[in-house]
């Protein structure tokens, strides 16, 4: 282990113990200050850990090699126990160097999920609720829950767009990757020829935001109500419980028509505009630390793709890392974790290269 990553971690020892002094200090009465000292001291304890068992292994090493060059008879089992330590050693160090990889503050929060149909028509709405079966499935492999939050059906039997939230510490860092355009290959029911189709649906994924992170001016929003529609425009409530916001300085609308009370619609359009908030805030942000800013799901059309899905060929590409899985049937039915393992790495490696 280098020095400056040693000297590192030797200053998060030391901040450990002033975490654990200030925690067992701090008043009852401040559980907001508790919760943040006890995030911090879990965050620091793994770390801490780790490098304890790092220097134990590092130290068994160091005692092995010297024990083997004093007693010969030894040397080989000595040896070996040596080089288990040091790879041991090795791979504590390489996790290290994740936990000090600057880390996506957004990771454990909530998630709102956006599927919207692109090109392709009715495949396309079709595509994109195959994706929300595919999310589902995939949060409820990781423990998370899944909250309906906005749906228009398409008279096909997919959706033209559907928005849910998704539950779970952790939830952002296992969905943030979903991120962008989906493209499908395949030979759409109705199509008697046998052709293959290619449809795009796309899928934008918002960190749900606390009210205390985004801040919203009752004024800057106006509130319409309205009678809820179904597929066609028909009529499926009698009373005005649907809510429409518009966020007045953005232009950003939110509709909510799912629930039958009105309560329900508007405080579930409020957490979703207070999502695209945050969202808008942190792409500003990114533009000006990168010069420019990169549009989370393009414009849908089928040239724009992170990743795609192959039915003739039973195959899935993403794009991004140029990874190619012939499993689709797994995937569709959530087994999502191959992407997201190998884009999560792909991402620590950015993290540290860019951190110095």
């Amino acid at each position: 282990m280098d020095e400056r990553l040693s000297a590192r971690l030797d200053e998060l020892v030391a901040r450990l113990e002033e975490v654990e002094k200030e925690l067992a200090e701090a008043a009852a009465s401040d559980p907001a200050r508790l919760a943040e000292l006890g995030r911090r001291h879990a965050e620091l304890r793994e770390i801490v850990d780790r490098y304890e068992a790092w220097r134990r292994a590092d130290t068994d090493r160091r005692e092995a090699l010297e024990l083997a060059a004093g007693d010969p008879s030894l040397a080989d089992e000595l040896s070996r126990l040596a080089a288990e330590r040091r790879e041991e050693a090795d791979r504590l160090e390489a996790e290290l160097r994740r936990l000090l990889a600057p880390r996506d503050p957004n990771d454990d929060k909530d998630v709102i999920l956006e599927i919207r149909a692109a090109a392709g028509g009715d495949e396309a709405a079709l595509w994109a609720g195959d994706l929300l079966r595919m999310y589902e499935r995939f949060a409820e492999r990781h423990g998370f829950t899944v909250e309906p939050l906005e749906a228009a059906p398409s008279e096909s039997g997919g959706f033209s767009k559907v928005t849910v939230a998704i539950h779970g510490r952790g939830a952002y860092s296992r969905f943030k990757y979903e991120a962008g355009v989906h493209r499908v290959q395949r030979v759409p029911k109705t199509e008697s020829q046998g052709r293959i189709h290619t449809s795009t649906a796309t899928v934008a994924v918002l960190p749900e935001a606390e009210e205390v992170e985004v801040e919203i001016d009752p004024g800057d929003v106006r509130v319409d109500v309205f009678r809820s529609s179904g597929p066609g425009g028909q009529s499926v409530n009698t009373t005005d419980s649907a809510v429409r916001l518009t966020h007045l300085p953005t232009g950003l609308v939110v509709t909510c028509q799912d629930e039958k009370s009105q309560l329900q619609n508007r405080e579930k359009a409020f957490r979703i505009l207070r999502a695209r908030l945050l969202q808008l805030e942190q792409e500003r942000r990114d533009a000006e630390l990168a010069g420019e800013r990169r549009a989370q799901v393009g414009t849908g059309e089928r040239a724009e793709k992170i990743r795609t899905y192959n039915f003739r060929e039973n195959r899935v590409t993403d794009h991004r890392i140029g990874l190619t899985i012939k499993r689709l049937d797994q995937i569709l039915d959530g087994d999502l974790d191959p992407f997201v393992e190998a884009l999560a790495a792909d991402e620590q490696a950015r993290r540290l290269a860019e951190g110095g």
